[in-house]
């Protein structure tokens, strides 16, 4: 199914207007979305797109008419890459993409009023990779769970610790708040 159709089908069944609308659920369509495309630009209005548990493999469209997106889903998906979402560095302040097989988080740098990524369940291997995020002034909620930056690390506590070295300014970690306690070991030298 195209975004399109999935639009019209959204229309109909909420007896709204897409393009006037603040929600727009498009997640778990039958037959999937497996492409995005310029339609989603016509959302001007849209605050919270919903695109989750579809088939869509690539953010394959820059989504620049979409100037008041504070929240974008696109979980349980299979996108490899986080790409083409500079449009959105003045608006998104939340993106759900957990469970797809992004393996690197290159492409967020922009997005500076970022607050919260919720990216478990990908294939996040390498540290360095949060380096790439310590340059959004506002993320303070991070999901990494599932991911294999944890494999190393016996007990969750020293996960928490090592994500605080890389981005110290983080609020909440995998759902829990962090604690005095773990910002203190983030600071003391790593053994």
């Amino acid at each position: 199914m195209s975004c399109g159709q999935a639009i019209k089908t959204w229309e109909t069944k909420n007896e709204a207007v897409a393009e006037e609308a603040e929600v727009v659920k498009l997640y778990a369509q039958v037959p999937p979305i497996t492409k995005l495309d310029n339609s989603l630009n016509t959302l001007k209005n849209c605050e919270q797109l919903s695109l989750s548990t579809n088939c869509i493999d690539r953010i394959s469209v820059n989504l620049n008419g979409l100037p008041k997106l504070k929240i974008l889903a696109l979980g349980r998906n299979s996108i490899k890459k986080i790409e083409k979402l500079e449009d959105l560095k003045d608006s998104l302040e939340q993106l759900w993409i957990s469970y797809n097989q992004i393996t690197t988080l290159d492409g967020l740098s922009e997005l500076s009023n970022l607050q919260s990524l919720f990216i478990s369940n990908n294939n996040i291997k390498s540290w360095a990779e949060l380096d790439k995020l310590a340059g959004l002034p506002n993320l303070k909620d991070i999901l990494l769970k599932g991911n294999p930056i944890y494999k190393d690390y016996d007990n969750i506590e020293d996960a928490r610790v090592e994500v605080l070295r890389h981005l110290p300014n983080l609020m909440k970690i995998d759902g829990q708040m962090v604690k005095p306690a773990e910002k203190e070991a983030a600071l003391a030298p790593a053994e």
